[in-house]
């Protein structure tokens, strides 16, 4: 929708506003408005019309405008011209870079080959249009490798599909109604402000809030209490609040009976774990477990916002899933302020199949990729590649592995390799950036057409361009049409516009189009609490607290707790947890280069307890050496007492570029993977820390 305001006499033109959304990697996704003037994008605000955004945005969306018109933004394709990683490039045309492009990857899909050729994707946008539609469409078209996309959320959504049959949950904005909260690894002011409104609105009518967190957040600091865990013991805790639901009786025996499946081995499992047991593994006071758990098995309603930082270790997907099991055991999916929210993706009903079209792979099953692995896999490990052949060519949009991906020094060493092909679709020249062969200027949101869904509300989301783009910058979207059309593509979704790929993103009748056109969004028609009498979207239709899938896999079939793979204590070399959680001006490594946003956040830093500094001699402010097996990474340490005894904080994601030494904290993150999902292990790491 694109609205005429009134303007002041000063104004030489009218303004306009434009109807968008949030791109980011956020499970708000924000309604924006954008007001253009003269061709201009002169403000950008939250959209007070959307319930879910209340016209408020996050600190660094607000300053999206300046991302926009930062004079680093790329504006014209560039041609590689120094060696791989110095960032020296020469400005070509359009015609020029996409024919080379085109003309190479069709030299690598001679002999069967294709499987040489790598897309590397994720969460850059959200959208469905520039991030999941035409790019598939040529990929599958062209029998390259597939990507398994892990870096984030697979083990919890792994573990909530096994659970309760997708990423689903309670409806957010009933949090305002709940009486007690836990927060479980989440720092919600920093990553999810709107859910927090909705915490604080319940607070103030007399509710309880419980963060469950390694680090001492923000969030933790308003909560009534926190519960400061180590790193990949989540499980455990879970667990042992079982035992305390059912050594107390605090349990809705109707309901378990009703809607759950595998009720009497969880029992037995869950048994084994009193208090105490999981406070010696948890490091936390066996008298606060007892405490947690008659306040989750006495009040009601009870909900827990759960968020993906717990599921990144190694036992990450059986501890999401004792989580997911908990709010069955109490009958709290009964009201719709209890229950359960992780993700709510999955109650949209998009046509990917209509979007990404798998069925030009026409019957080809190519190998895949696990990104998580890409250090791995561009080095040569035969594992990592599916034991295929190496990778010879890869495109990356919407990612910038060499600062996001673990083990990043690896990562850096394969984006090296002078015979890798490397064509990198961007706004900025990330640290990926500099190791392109082709650097193509990508547009931001307010530039391009795109559709949204959420993993934290469950509205879709139109966003309309509000400007030309600047320079010669083009959407993801056109480019992959372009190389399609350069490689004799012909299929007629091959010539599907960017607006045309809006209207596929669902099938005819399953939202209302009509609303979404007309205000900017549309709000999915769901029950209140959808739950309350089972109906969930397994097999069985009940809450699975035994695996069927996984036990016919030789798996266990319960959830369990599962030790890290680096577990505090068991190494003397390496005595300190780490764990990588965001700063809180980043997203991720989108914002790092904002220059209002960077001096926030200062300069790298870890954050480290005054007693773990004071074993070796570290005063606050010092550089420090972070190190391990896998490399070593120089920041400033910060004595905090956000950091609890045995744990450093390395806050993330800089660019690597702009570190003291050319790294960052993921020069010390590992590629082992987690129990299921196969998703990354960012907090499952153990270092040392000295001066520098």
């Amino acid at each position: 929708m694109v609205a005429a305001t009134a303007s002041s006499s000063m104004s030489p033109t009218p303004s306009v506003t434009v109807l968008g959304a949030c791109p980011h990697d956020c499970p708000d996704t924000c309604a924006l408005v954008t007001t253009v003037q003269d061709g201009q994008a002169v403000k950008l605000q939250g959209n007070p019309d959307h319930r879910h955004t209340g016209g408020v945005l996050c600190t660094k969306v607000s300053r999206y405008l300046e991302r926009t018109a930062h004079p680093d933004r790329l504006l014209y394709p560039m041609k590689r011209v120094g060696p791989k990683g110095a960032g020296q490039f020469e400005r070509v045309s359009w015609d020029t870079a996409l024919d080379d492009i085109a003309h190479r990857l069709q030299n690598l899909t001679e002999g069967n080959s294709s499987e040489t050729i790598l897309p590397y994707s994720y969460a850059g946008t959200m959208g469905l249009v520039q991030g999941e539609s035409m790019d598939r469409r040529f990929f599958h078209k062209l029998g390259a490798s597939l990507l398994d996309r892990t870096i984030c959320s697979t083990a919890g959504g792994e573990a909530l599909s096994l659970t309760l049959g997708g990423k689903v949950g309670m409806r957010v904005e009933f949090f305002a109604e709940s009486k007690l909260i836990l927060i479980w690894g989440s720092n919600s002011i920093a990553s999810n402000l709107h859910f927090w409104r909705h915490a604080q609105a319940a607070k103030r009518a007399g509710a309880k809030l419980v963060c469950i967190d390694p680090r001492k957040t923000e969030t933790a600091d308003k909560c009534d209490e926190h519960i400061a865990l180590l790193p990949g013991t989540d499980g455990a805790l879970a667990l042992a609040l079982m035992h305390e639901l059912i050594v107390h009786d605090w349990l809705d025996h109707d309901y378990i009976a009703r809607h759950t499946v595998g009720w009497d081995a969880l029992r037995a499992r869950a048994l084994q774990w009193p208090p105490a047991r999981a406070a010696a593994v948890c490091g936390v006071p066996e008298a606060q477990i007892v405490a947690l758990a008659r306040d989750y098995g006495q009040t009601k309603p009870a909900a827990i916002r759960l968020n993906y930082g717990m599921q990144r270790v190694h036992g990450g997907g059986n501890a999401a899933r004792a989580i997911a099991c908990l709010p069955a055991l109490v009958g709290a999916w009964r009201h719709r302020a209890g229950g359960l929210l992780l993700s709510s993706s999955g109650a949209y009903p998009v046509d990917r199949a209509a979007l990404q079209r798998p069925d030009l792979l026409a019957g080809r099953r190519p190998r895949t990729i696990n990104m998580s692995c890409i250090g791995d896999a561009l080095t040569g490990d035969a594992p990592a590649l599916s034991n295929g052949p190496p990778v010879k060519a890869v495109v990356v949009y919407n990612s910038n592995p060499v600062s996001v991906a673990p083990e990043s020094g690896k990562v850096a060493a394969g984006f090296a390799r002078e015979d890798l092909f490397t064509v990198v679709l961007e706004q900025f020249r990330t640290d990926t950036a500099d190791y392109a062969d082709y650097l193509l200027p990508a547009t931001v949101q307010i530039e391009h057409w795109d559709i949204h869904t959420s993993y934290g509300h469950t509205d879709v989301l139109l966003n309309r361009p509000a400007v030309g783009p600047r320079g010669e910058a083009r959407s993801n979207a056109w480019v992959f049409r372009e190389l399609a059309r350069r490689m004799g593509f012909d299929e007629p979704c091959f010539r599907d516009d960017d607006e045309a790929l809006c209207a596929a993103a669902f099938a005819p009748g399953a939202i209302d189009v009509a609303q979404l056109h007309a205000q900017g969004f549309t709000t999915l028609r769901l029950p209140d609490a959808p739950y309350a009498e089972g109906n969930f979207p397994t097999p069985t239709g009940r809450c699975e607290f035994f695996s069927e899938r996984l036990a016919a896999q030789g798996m266990d079939g319960l959830p369990n707790h599962v030790p890290n793979h680096e577990a505090v204590g068991s190494s003397t070399q390496f005595p300190l947890a780490m764990i990588s959680p965001p700063a809180r001006n980043f997203l991720n490594s989108t914002f790092v280069n904002v220059t209002s946003l960077r001096a926030i956040e200062g300069e790298p830093l870890l954050e480290i307890h005054a007693d773990d500094a004071a074993a070796r001699g570290i005063a606050d402010g010092a550089m420090v050496r972070v190190f391990n097996q896998r490399g070593e990474h120089r920041c400033r340490a910060e004595v905090s007492r956000r950091a609890r005894p045995g744990v450093v904080h390395g806050m993330g994601i800089w660019w690597r570029k702009l570190g003291f030494d050319g790294t960052n904290v993921n020069q010390l993150t590992s590629q082992r993977l987690t129990d299921i999902g196969r998703g990354p292990t960012f907090y499952d790491c153990l270092v040392e820390v000295e001066l520098a």
